[in-house]
Parts: C-alpha cells; structure tokens; sequence
C-alpha cells in the first residue's frame, strides 16, 4: 500500500493491515449484532409472549436495513471529501451505535412501556445500517479481483469471532448471576444484577473504538471520476436488467432468511423442542443455553469460513457456494425430528460450517462482478443492495415466520424444513449464473 496525497492513493492487492482493519470493524458489529440477537429476543418476553409482535418488533432491523444501505450506499459512491468516501458514514454510523447499545439497556432498566424499547432497538438498527454498505464496499475498493475470496475468508472469521465473543460473555455472566441471585432462569437472573449492563457496555466500546479506528488508520482508494453516473432509479433497474445480479440477489434473499427463522426464534425453538411450548418461563429457563448454542454455531462458522474463502479462490466459485448451501441445509431437514440437547447441538455444528463456507463465498461475488462488468466504481451501492438482500429476510422472517408458528399452534418446529427448502431453492439461482468466473477463479 502506498499512500499519496492526505487521502492516499491505494494499489489494488492484498494488504494484510489493511484486510486485519476491515476485519476488526467487522468483528465490533458483529458484537452489535450479536447482542441484538442474544438478548433483545428474551428482554422482549418480559413485555409480551406473542410470537407475532416480537417477530415484528425485531423485524424492524430489516425493514431499515432495506432502505438505508442501498441509498447510503449510492451516495457514497459519488462523495468527494478529503476523509474518504467510506470512512465518513462509519465513523459517524459507529459513534451512534455506541450510544444506541447504551440506550438499549437504559431503556430497559428504566421499565419504559414496549413502544419505547421497541423505538430504541429501531434507533440501534439506523445506527448500525448508515455503514453497513460502506464497510462492505471497503474490501472490493481496495482487494482485486482473485484474491477477495481469501480476504472474505478472513474478514468473515473475525466477524463471526465477534458473535463468538459476545455470546460467550453473555453466558459468562448469566452463570454469575445465576450463582448471585439462585434464580434458575438465566436470563431473570442477569436482570436482577448489575451485570445485565456489561454486554451492552462492552458493545459500545467495540463499536466506537472500531469505528475510531478505521476512520484514523485505514486509507481508501482516491475517488474514481464517474463519467456517466447513474440515477437511483436506473441504478435499481440495472440490478433487475442484468440477470447475474437478480439472482444472485434473489438467492441471498432466501438463504439468509433460512438462517433468520433459526435466528430470530432460536429460544422458542429450544423451548418448544425440549420443555413442549415456548412461554415466558421456558423462554427464559433455555436462555444460557440457547446463548451456549449460538456460541457453538459461531465457532463452527469460524471453521468454514477460511477455507471457504480459499475455496472460493482457488477451487471454483459456484461450487464454494453450492456446497455450502448444502452442509447448511441437510441439519435443517434433520431439525424435524430433533427431540433432545444432543442433537441440537450436532445439528447446530454442522450447519455452521456450512454457514461458514457459504458466508466467505458469497460475499466476493458483487464486486467480482462488478469487476467482470467494469462497473468498480458502483461498489457502495451494489454492496448496499447486498446488504438489502440480507435485511429482507430479517423482516420476512420475523413477520412471516411468527405468523406461520402462530398458526402450527405455536409449533416452532415447523421453521425447520421450511429453512431447509429455501436453501436448496437458492442454490440453483447461483449455478445457473454465466458470469462469475472472473479471472483468479476456476470454473
């Protein structure tokens, strides 16, 4: 890397600094969003059972990040400002996302009425979408082509290393509080102690500190002169015109809402499965280890993401992805008859690897395009619809997916095959595409 200017001009290769950065920032959202999906799900029992109204309350994380990175993202395509294009949107994104965290566990603590918890988890949700396609779009700015697949590998690793750490802290001090207050609910015990507030502490540091980071140290590439920019409007045509683009979208669209019905419903998942029904008590008594779970789900995505990203370069992109796909899917068609802890936690590992390989080999597909195409300069907005197309499933899966356990009679386990087909719906969209071996892959 070699820096020009006070902005800096940045060579296209593989800088490991630069690559450890990126990973860094995606490790302290990724603690945001873990503790989202950790905490915000049993914290919402308190106020109500219905399925429905929490799945709509945390659904609101997609109906945002459906609008805000694809227009953020456009916009910052075109910025000219000596900080960057990028690194405006994360400093300031991260800086309301630390507050927002905070905000969170005061609202809680304060026994505000459900509105209110549900308009500061929204708050949390904007924070953290204003550069969600910014820091995407930072890796294919600065990585060419052929190497992307092992950045993503390592970008995906400390990510969900992020999960990893948040989950496992998490666990940590329910089983403090556990042994503090004798309460045998997990998640009752942490909010009768003062350690319901580190996790939420924690995540602002990591989101402030990162974002502090990134906008101090790492360097993007000088502003590209677009000659003949794009309209919004024809740059959402663009995406439905080129067929590539459509379904590969399409197909993120359904695998990521495969992993948001385990996700979003992971603890009514565990409660209906082990106890017969998911109320308030069970919800709660399953919390440490549904944390437990989704610790063990993020080690096993670590494990598949390095070498899917490997995959992805040197072995094949479609079969990186398919393959993926499928360790995801099978655990999913075995979730049906899954009765007890055991199996679970087999079924959770496996699928995560799986997760893993799919994760760091989907995500240098849009700029590997981008570069088949010419069209290098339109990261930020290509990568924003990306991230559109894994907020959707968020929405639909929260909505939909109440809806559909609201009508199997609170039957949680219905989530499983239906995650399972939209997987293997998705996998043929990717080998059908004509453009996705560019140079540094093999097809």
């Amino acid at each position: 890397m070699e820096s020009e200017s006070n902005q800096g001009v940045v060579r296209k290769g593989f800088s490991w600094g630069l690559v450890l950065g990126l990973a860094l920032l995606g490790f302290s959202r990724s603690v945001g969003w873990a503790l989202n999906k950790g905490l915000s799900f049993p914290l919402l029992s308190s106020y109500t059972q219905s399925a429905f109204v929490k799945g709509t309350i945390l659904a609101l994380e997609g109906l945002i990040g459906i609008l805000v990175p694809p227009l953020l993202g456009y916009y910052s395509d075109t910025l000219k400002s000596k900080h960057g294009r990028r690194r405006p949107f994360i400093m300031i994104g991260g800086l309301l996302a630390g507050i927002a965290a905070i905000m969170i566990y005061t609202a809680y603590a304060m026994s505000v009425p459900l509105i209110g918890f549900a308009l500061t988890l929204a708050f949390f949700y904007l924070s953290m979408h204003l550069y969600t396609a910014q820091f995407r779009a930072l890796m294919p700015d600065t990585v060419e082509s052929g190497k992307r697949g092992t950045a993503s590998g390592v970008i995906t690793l400390l990510e969900w290393a992020g999960n990893l750490f948040l989950f496992g802290l998490a666990g940590y001090l329910i089983a403090k509080a556990v042994d503090m207050t004798g309460e045998s609910e997990g998640i009752k015990a942490l909010t009768q102690t003062p350690y319901l507030k580190i996790p939420f502490l924690v995540t602002a540091f990591f989101l402030i500190g990162a974002a502090v980071f990134v906008y101090l140290i790492v360097r993007e590439p000088e502003a590209p002169d677009i000659e003949e920019n794009e309209s919004l409007g024809e740059y959402l045509w663009s995406i439905v015109r080129n067929r590539d683009f459509l379904k590969f979208y399409a197909a993120q669209t359904l695998w990521w809402m495969s992993f948001e019905f385990i996700a979003v419903f992971l603890y009514g998942i565990l409660a209906f499965i082990l106890y017969g029904s998911a109320t308030e008590e069970n919800i709660k008594a399953v919390t440490s280890l549904g944390l437990y779970l989704m610790a063990l789900f993020n080690v096993a995505v670590l494990l598949g993401a390095l070498p899917g990203g490997i995959i992805y370069d040197k072995l094949g992109r479609r079969l990186s992805i398919v393959l993926g796909g499928l360790i995801f899917a099978i655990p999913q068609i075995w979730g049906w008859f899954i009765t007890t802890k055991a199996q679970i936690t087999i079924a959770l590992g496996i699928a995560g690897i799986g997760w893993g390989i799919l994760m760091a080999a989907s995500y240098p597909v849009i700029g590997d395009l981008l570069t088949k195409f010419e069209r290098e300069a339109f990261t930020g907005r290509y990568y924003g619809f990306f991230e559109a197309t894994r907020s959707l499933p968020v929405l639909l899966a929260g909505t939909i997916g109440g809806a559909i356990v609201d009508l199997a009679g609170e039957n949680y386990r219905v989530l499983f095959p239906i995650g399972a087909l939209l997987v293997l719906l998705a996998l043929p969209m990717v080998w059908m595409m004509k453009n996705l071996d560019v140079e540094g892959g093999k097809e």
